[in-house]
């Protein structure tokens, strides 16, 4: 209809217009629905993250005790504790090597990785998320734990009303806006619930430091007491050979009888003798005895050795042999083993009263797995039919001093030196007894991948009308280099003696005609007797170097370095023996 004014309603124009606005309205939210989509994904995994995050930190304030006792059970028991939450598929607990402690992991998903990954990865489906398990400033292990991105039927509702919305634009942004406000609503209710379980960590983390200071507090006091009960015994026994020493020393000055001087030199050499078998037993059981490894051939050692066992049992003992064909070689200190089976030999004997047997066993273990036993191990056991011991002996057994004997009867060393023997070995030892039912004591020792060496003839010892040679004798103490220059002497060789390492250098220098350095390794000065074993072997490599010293942590440092090394104190005998295989380049 026209009008006479020739007006005509602009209904064309403006419903274009407005269509048009409408679809950039339409567009502008399908935009807006867009962006709001993908900012509210990336909210919710940023959400979700945060979640897993402080659930890995919950687990790892769980598990701090259980790391720090290594218990694995305890461990086990929180990581199967997220099965509740059909989210997570996986969780670990790991030690601070990066060892897989505990783990767990739904039917038919990834089990968590055996060994901790410095930084996992997460992909579209899954958030993996580590913390560190930390105990004050110490990280003793991490946790790890992989739950799904939002499950697949919630994933497809979510989307969908995506897409309703984007179709239904009028209503996008009230549904957005219902959606911010849940989520906000969800944040308050996440922050209150890390805000409960923060206070119940630090709750659980009092707790943890009470019981810290409680055994630590328990460990001193069983410390304090095995010091007390070492030292006791110490001061006992070398009380008493300083006693023999010094009351033999005193006799010696005053008396002019052959026969009681040669009587009293004996008792303060065999009292000498013990102080240094005691000292050696004390350094084995610690493990700081410097060990002379060799292949041993188990088939052909115990044999001879066990004539030296019938020589030190009674004649009412019968020593019995089983000894498995093709034993496998082992490599350790022949003289420690000897002295270990000399050991729980004399044991067996005082069990024994009436008499009986003393079997040997010996036999290979493939693939041992048995606490720190993992391998091929060779299985050295010596059985007896004594009285037996109880379970409170076998626990205190291998303690220093402990002993069932009557006094003077045994220095309660003999299974300490076995303990340490076999620990320093690689290997271990186990008792097995009841009262009235004799005592298995078994020595696992690891194999050797070496082939026992061939037997030769020794060379004859030179006789000390012989010149040996020249030694530059390096030691700082007196009184210690008077007794070995003595010996040098007895044993035809030509000593000079400096005091300190320089000297040495100086010495050599101006001489070439030094057949062999015999050096103290522990002296003032600044240079000890490795750096001169060192600077030796770089300026004169031909010229031997033997090293000596009575500490023990030296003596296994100069061993594993590659150098000869004559513990002290040593006898004539042995000083004799250990320059003439340098010498020989034996």
């Amino acid at each position: 209809m026209t009008r006479p004014d020739g007006f005509q309603p602009r209904h064309g124009r403006s419903g274009f217009a407005f269509g048009g606005l409408a679809i950039a309205a339409a567009l502008a939210l399908v935009a807006m629905g867009l962006v709001m989509g993908f900012y509210n994904e990336r909210t919710f995994r940023a959400q979700k993250t945060q979640e897993v995050a402080v659930q890995a930190q919950i687990l790892a304030a769980s598990v701090t005790a259980a790391l720090a006792f290594d218990d694995r059970k305890v461990a086990q028991e929180y990581v199967e504790a997220l099965s509740a939450n059909p989210e997570v598929e996986a969780a670990g607990v790991y030690d601070i090597q990066g060892r897989l402690l505990a783990g767990h992991a739904r039917p038919n998903a990834p089990p968590p990785p055996a060994v901790a990954a410095s930084s996992p990865a997460s992909d579209s489906r899954y958030i993996v998320v580590t913390a560190p398990v930390r105990q004050g400033q110490s990280v003793m292990g991490s946790v790890y734990m992989r739950t799904v991105v939002e499950p697949l039927p919630r994933r497809l509702a979510r989307y969908a009303g995506v897409g309703l919305l984007l179709v239904m634009a009028a209503l996008l942004v009230g549904v957005l806006g219902a959606g911010q406000t849940l989520l906000r609503r969800a944040n308050a209710r996440l922050e209150e619930r890390a805000q409960a379980l923060g206070e119940a960590n630090n709750a659980l983390q009092i707790h943890i430091q009470e019981r810290e200071r409680a055994e630590e507090a328990l460990r001193q006091g069983q410390k304090m007491e095995a010091i007390g009960k070492l030292t006791g015994g110490l001061a006992h026994d070398f009380n008493n050979l300083l006693m023999v020493a010094s009351g033999g020393l005193d006799i010696l000055e005053k008396s002019d009888d052959p026969v009681k001087r040669q009587r009293f030199a004996g008792a303060v050499r065999q009292a000498l003798d013990r102080g240094a078998e005691l000292t050696g037993k004390l350094l084995a059981f610690s493990r700081r005895s410097p060990l002379k490894p060799e292949i041993v051939d188990l088939s052909k050692r115990i044999p001879d050795l066990s004539i030296l066992l019938e020589r030190s049992l009674r004649e009412d003992i019968a020593v019995e042999l089983r000894l498995a064909k093709d034993l496998w070689p082992i490599e350790v200190d022949s003289t420690q083993l000897e002295v270990s089976l000399l050991n729980i030999a004399v044991n067996a004997r005082d069990a024994m009263a009436k008499g009986g047997t003393l079997t040997i066993v010996a036999e290979n273990q493939p693939d041992l797995a048995q606490g720190e036993l993992v391998g091929d191990f060779v299985r050295l056991s010596i059985i007896d039919d004594g009285v037996g011991m109880p379970a409170e002996h076998i626990a205190r057994a291998f303690e220093p001093f402990f002993t069932t004997k009557e006094v003077g009867r045994g220095t309660g060393l003999g299974l300490s030196q076995v303990y340490g023997f076999t620990r320093a070995s690689g290997g271990d030892v186990r008792i097995e007894s009841a009262p009235g039912l004799g005592t298995v004591i078994s020595l696992f020792l690891p194999r050797s991948d070496k082939a026992a060496p061939v037997a030769t003839p020794s060379s004859a010892r030179p006789t000390a009308s012989e010149n040996q040679g020249r030694v530059l004798l390096v030691e700082d103490d007196d009184n210690v280099a008077m007794v070995v220059l003595e010996m040098l002497q007895s044993l035809a060789y030509q000593p000079t003696r400096v005091d300190s390492g320089a000297a040495a250098l100086r010495m050599l220098k101006q001489r070439s005609d030094f057949d062999i350095v015999f050096s103290d390794m522990v002296m003032p000065g600044g240079m000890g007797g490795m750096d001169l074993a060192r600077a030796v072997s770089q300026k004169y490599p031909s010229l031997p170097v033997v090293l000596t010293t009575g500490f023990s942590e030296a003596a296994t440092a100069a061993a594993q370095a590659g150098f000869r090394v004559l513990p002290k104190p040593y006898a004539i005998e042995a000083l004799a023996s250990e320059l003439g295989a340098a010498r020989q380049g034996v």
